[in-house]
């Protein structure tokens, strides 16, 4: 009997030659093939899209941005999308060299040590734990104003109750549909694309139609966001919109990451090292894009003028601004919120399985032989989606630790009111930086040794220049993000003053204990072997008298396509 071909197995001939160069290079590494590249360059967009997800970043800030900036505040977007766009072309080069699950941390093995390595996969690893828990628990409000409409429940989306069973119920879900295959992870991200179509641009042409309240002069105001008279937080910028725009700017900049996750399942793209750099470009210009077009019509359909619709905004949130709109498609648009904030946990927890499997592969992690098994019919980690899932479960605990008054340490105050699982959520975003930071640092530091890029996407004679600009962004931008100014000032609002870097401090003290007790290094350091280039282990023989005699690729300019 003959059986029909799966359209998803018949690839034009490059695409097999590029996915067979792939494995090829995997072997090089010292690595087998394991996981099943069924992922085209679309399903690998679409994962590093819904990661990144500008429906559950604008949805979960916007009043942060609107609060601490007014209207204007949409224009610091372009911050980090051309920040971030940099760090993308630096991380493509390196995916497209090293084409390995684990992303950064493979990267940053390879460019600089074990060791080194090590660290950044650990707080890479924390961040993408903590990001899977913020952003299911952030569902909570949404899903209760949906089953109340639907089907009268009231639920509490401050109760402590309703957060933890509605988030594991969903960490459930999003489990069983990553254990099930690749393929699965891949189509519920590219469904989820096109929720973020309709909720971005759908939304901003439903608006638009319903009519906006103000004019596109109004995206150059402040609407007295600057005074601390007229602020929706109390915060007194003194008139001056580049102290606010410091602040502001940290709504966007909680936004534009995620697309690093390309990278993280290159071992089940097809032609991974040519998909993976392009997947990273476009989730960063796309997510911009969606993030602009959805702010702006937000933005316009404010109700009221002057300070007092901007604070009537900001105590209301999205959900205010949306009421003008027939309860039906309200409904509609809660319906779309939810299945966002959905695939975008549902990618992030693929992403960070990838990570702990790549990490536990290199005997990097307690229990890694358990933790590094593939599922031999899913053809997934299936035992890091399950450790994952149980770790940001444990998360979610945190939500019930909510001190009444504010509690101090030495110079530290924790506030009241604030529970911990805000407070590390804070390092999903920090630890994100950090990580990045790192792995760029690791490329500038591979290519002061002589590193030369053979992958198939490359910045050439740009190489140094672009990654000394993506460093300096996220370097500049890491500090605005942590940098402790009291409590009661503009940045404790994200920040929570020293909590934020309490927190890695904490994070890294825990991973240094480990690291010095296991020494997992040691386990890195027998999969650091790289055909193309000698780093890590091979830097310590003595070097050779021989000069090289492989030739460096063709460059080509940043953002061409490979």
């Amino acid at each position: 009997m003959t059986h029909a071909a799966d359209p998803a197995d018949i690839r034009p001939a490059d695409e097999s030659a590029g996915t067979d160069h792939d494995d090829a290079r995997l072997a090089s590494l010292g690595y087998q093939p394991q996981l099943r590249r069924v992922l085209g360059l679309f399903a690998n967009f679409s994962v590093a899209f819904t990661y990144l997800s500008p429906m559950v970043g604008i949805y979960s800030l916007f009043v942060l941005g609107l609060g601490t900036g007014g209207p204007a505040y949409i224009w610091l977007n372009f911050i980090p999308i051309i920040g971030m766009l940099f760090v993308a072309l630096v991380f493509g080069e390196l995916a497209s060299h090293y084409p390995v699950a684990g992303a950064l941390y493979q990267y940053s093995k390879f460019s600089v040590g074990p060791g080194y390595g090590w660290f950044v996969g650990w707080f890479y690893g924390f961040a993408l734990l903590v990001t899977v828990a913020a952003v299911d628990t952030g569902v909570v409000g949404y899903f209760a104003a949906l089953t109340h409409n639907w089907f009268g429940w009231n639920l509490d989306p401050a109760d402590h109750f309703t957060i933890l069973w509605v988030t594991v119920l969903l960490l459930v879900i999003q489990t069983v549909l990553n254990v099930t295959g690749a393929r699965v992870m891949g189509r519920v991200a590219q469904f989820g694309v096109y929720v973020e179509i309709v909720g971005t641009f759908g939304i901003a042409i439903i608006l638009a139609i319903h009519g906006f309240h103000h004019g596109l002069g109004y995206l150059f105001s402040t609407q007295g966001q600057t005074h601390a008279s007229t602020n929706a937080l109390g915060l007194d910028f003194h008139g001056s919109f580049l102290a606010a725009g410091l602040i502001a700017v940290l709504a966007p900049v909680y936004i534009y990451y995620g697309f690093e996750s390309a990278g993280d399942i290159s071992e089940e793209t097809r032609d991974a090292g040519r998909q993976v750099p392009r997947a990273m470009r476009l989730a960063v210009i796309w997510g911009g894009v969606g993030s602009l077009v959805l702010t702006a019509a937000l933005l316009l359909a404010i109700p009221g003028d002057g300070s007092k619709g901007v604070v009537d905004a900001f105590n209301g949130g999205v959900p205010f601004i949306l009421g003008q709109l027939p309860s039906g498609v309200q409904d509609f648009l809660l319906l779309m919120i939810i299945f966002a904030f959905f695939s975008c946990g549902t990618s992030i927890q693929g992403a960070g399985s990838r990570l702990m499997f790549s990490y536990s592969r290199d005997q990097a992690l307690p229990g890694s032989s358990w933790i590094s098994r593939v599922h031999q019919r899913f053809g997934t980690p299936v035992n890091a989606l399950i450790a994952g899932a149980v770790v940001s479960a444990l998360f979610v605990l945190l939500v019930f630790v909510s001190p009444a008054t504010d509690k101090h340490f030495l110079f530290i105050t924790y506030p009241g009111h604030v529970n911990a699982l805000l407070a590390l959520v804070s390092f999903g975003v920090s630890g994100i930086y950090l990580s990045f930071l790192l792995t760029v640092l690791g490329a500038l530091v591979a290519r002061s040794r002589g590193w030369v890029p053979e992958g198939r996407f490359t910045l050439g004679r740009w190489g140094t220049t672009v990654t000394v600009i993506g460093a300096a962004y996220l370097g500049l931008m890491f500090i605005n993000v942590v940098l402790p100014t009291g409590l009661t000032s503009p940045r404790g609002v994200f920040n929570y003053d020293w909590i934020t870097l309490l927190v890695i401090v904490i994070i890294a003290v825990i991973g240094a204990a480990y690291f010095f007790t296991a020494r997992p290094d040691r386990g890195v350091r027998r999969h650091l072997h790289d055909d193309l280039e000698p780093t890590g282990a091979e830097r310590e023989q003595p070097p050779s008298d021989e000069p090289p005699t492989e030739e460096p690729p063709t460059a080509e300019p940043p953002g061409a396509p490979a």
